[in-house]
């Protein structure tokens, strides 16, 4: 009977813990929401009020209609997408090496591949930038490519790494012994069942460049070539913030994300899973 009360009381502790943490992350979210579906006067009201007297969508109007948002989303997805395809195509690669080539020092060049994603964007700004301005990649898609590439490639190696050493290498020799080359084996099998892994590699790298501001803010100048986030810091004026748009900005902005990851969540919780088990 203590044994199963420890439980239960550790349970529910993790449970509270949990819940607490939900609200933390959702009730911003949530009044983002409720705040784009207020007219103005409500949103400047005090005390503040959860449930508006009337709701209004003309905050969502104003932002559809501006011609603008169109053009920003089409440069994340371009960005996005593009990094996406770099990452996967070079991060799988040498995550498979690392999972499968034994060689001294393997576990020093990991540890020095990851320290690369930890060191703060803005530390290296100045030099990416002065770098962008050398080579005329300035207020291009490709620069930011390029940086986004960098930034995500280590974390993207260990995810599909820890996948990798978790499938049986059994698998690779019966494929080399039927006469396949390594490269074959990685095509044809050995990608094939990471699908899971790259899918939560896709969906990491989608989120952290989706979500990045700093970078994109300062290696584009022109409106043409403005990204999401970056579109979202113009409603902030000299006279104070458009909350009503402001608020409803936000909320259109992480819809990408919430639909990828509902498409992709079962392939997405495989692959960390497989990635936390080896890795």
């Amino acid at each position: 009977m203590g044994l199963r009360k420890t439980k239960l009381l550790t349970d529910l502790v993790c449970y509270a813990v949990l819940l607490l943490m939900g609200a933390f992350v959702l009730v911003p979210l949530l009044w983002f929401v409720v705040t784009s579906l207020k007219p103005t006067a409500d949103i400047l009201s005090f005390p503040p009020r959860w449930i508006p007297k009337t709701v209004t969508s003309r905050h969502y109007a104003t932002i559809l209609s501006n011609p603008s948002i169109g053009r920003y989303y089409l440069n994340s997805f371009i960005v996005c997408l593009g990094t996406i395809l770099v990452t996967l195509l070079l991060g799988s690669h040498i995550g498979y090496a690392a999972a499968r080539v034994r060689f001294r020092g393997k576990n020093v060049l990991l540890f020095g591949i990851l320290a690369t994603s930890m060191v703060p964007a803005i530390s290296i700004l100045p030099a990416l930038y002065i770098m962008s301005l050398r080579l005329s990649l300035h207020d291009t898609y490709l620069i930011l490519i390029l940086v986004y590439s960098a930034q995500n490639i280590p974390t993207v190696t260990w995810i599909m790494r820890g996948f990798f050493e978790s499938i049986s290498p059994e698998l690779e020799e019966a494929a080399l012994i039927d006469g396949c080359t390594r490269l074959q084996t990685l095509y044809r099998i050995i990608f094939p069942l990471a699908q899971p892994g790259l899918a939560s590699s896709a969906i990491l790298v989608f989120i952290n460049v989706w979500n990045e501001w700093l970078i994109a803010q300062n290696l584009t100048i022109s409106e043409h070539m403005q990204v999401v986030p970056v579109g979202l810091y113009n409603f902030i004026r000299d006279i104070g913030v458009e909350w009503g748009s402001f608020s409803a900005y936000t909320v259109v902005s992480i819809v990408p994300v919430v639909v990828l990851f509902l498409a992709l969540q079962t392939r997405f919780i495989e692959g960390l899973t497989a990635g936390g088990l080896k890795g």
